[in-house]
């Protein structure tokens, strides 16, 4: 079986509709996207994971009205993976920007509402990933036995800056929450030995492997190299397959892991077990 970390269904709640900050990603996947049109309609999205044998996939909210008036709001995360049922695992997003209002409805999101963790772009945030309006959240996550999923590479939007994914922003959240179980995806471009260097130093941190062609992970000077390199060895255990749908075809994320020379074992831990182990299935 297969979990896919990452991916956002081709329904309006979900839409990027109003997120006018994001249109360089849409000149930067554009090929993958065109790629991925085959799945554009709900049934040929659900036809999709069940063809390649997918038993979970995460949907993740985002509140992003502080800074550019736009959500996927958790309420209907929540009622969309009510009504698909057990596949679907829904992450909640708040705005670090609200204080206290952020974490009351993270909160709501989890006791309430059945959301199973928290969703964190912090540079749609305008802050980076150890700014302290974010330790509330993280400190909240932990009371509520809950993964935080953080953006930690490059970002294309060019009205936030890059910085504020840096992994060692992460290393020292992680010195001060050492109980904080982290997803840290996309995995670190272009910083990705830091990223491999926190992940190694702190055991609650993986790293997700979303929104980049698992192919570049054997492709000379691509930057992604380390990652194949010690994803099969020391951090095995700490890879998660995520498609990131729209932004790649399922099918062909999936076909592009297995093409790694990794190996049955560790082709099983990025696919399913990591990622089981991590939301706690």
């Amino acid at each position: 079986m297969i979990i896919d970390y990452g991916s956002r269904p081709p329904l309006p709640a979900f839409g990027p509709k109003g997120a006018e900050h994001l249109k360089r990603y849409r000149q930067v996947y554009a090929a993958s996207e065109t790629a991925a049109e085959p799945q554009q309609d709900f049934a040929g999205y659900l036809a999709e994971y069940d063809k390649a044998g997918v038993s979970h996939v995460c949907v993740k909210a985002r509140d992003l009205e502080t800074t550019y008036g736009w959500r996927i709001s958790n309420e209907d995360v929540a009622d969309f993976c009510r009504e698909q049922g057990p596949r679907f695992i829904g992450f909640a997003g708040v705005d670090p920007n609200k204080g206290m209002t952020a974490v009351r409805e993270l909160h709501h999101a989890v006791r309430v509402l059945g959301l199973r963790g928290l969703n964190l772009q912090c540079f749609e945030h305008h802050l980076a990933i150890n700014d302290r309006r974010m330790y509330p959240l993280y400190a909240k996550c932990i009371e509520l036995d809950i993964p935080v999923n953080i953006h930690c590479s490059i970002n294309f939007a060019t009205s936030t800056l890059m910085r504020y994914g840096h992994p060692s922003l992460l290393d020292e959240v992680m010195v001060d929450f050492p109980e904080l179980r982290v997803c840290a995806s996309p995995p670190g471009f272009p910083w990705v030995h830091e990223l491999i260097g926190v992940a190694w130093r702190h055991p609650n941190v993986s790293i997700g492997l979303v929104a980049v062609r698992p192919k570049y992970l054997q492709v000379a000077g691509s930057g992604y190299e380390p990652l194949l390199q010690y994803g099969r060895t020391v951090l095995k255990d700490r890879i998660i397959f995520g498609s990131a749908y729209p932004l790649g075809p399922i099918a062909r994320t999936i076909a592009e892991i297995r093409a790694l020379p990794i190996g049955e074992e560790v082709e099983r831990l990025w696919l399913h077990d990591n990622a089981k182990r991590f939301l706690r299935l």
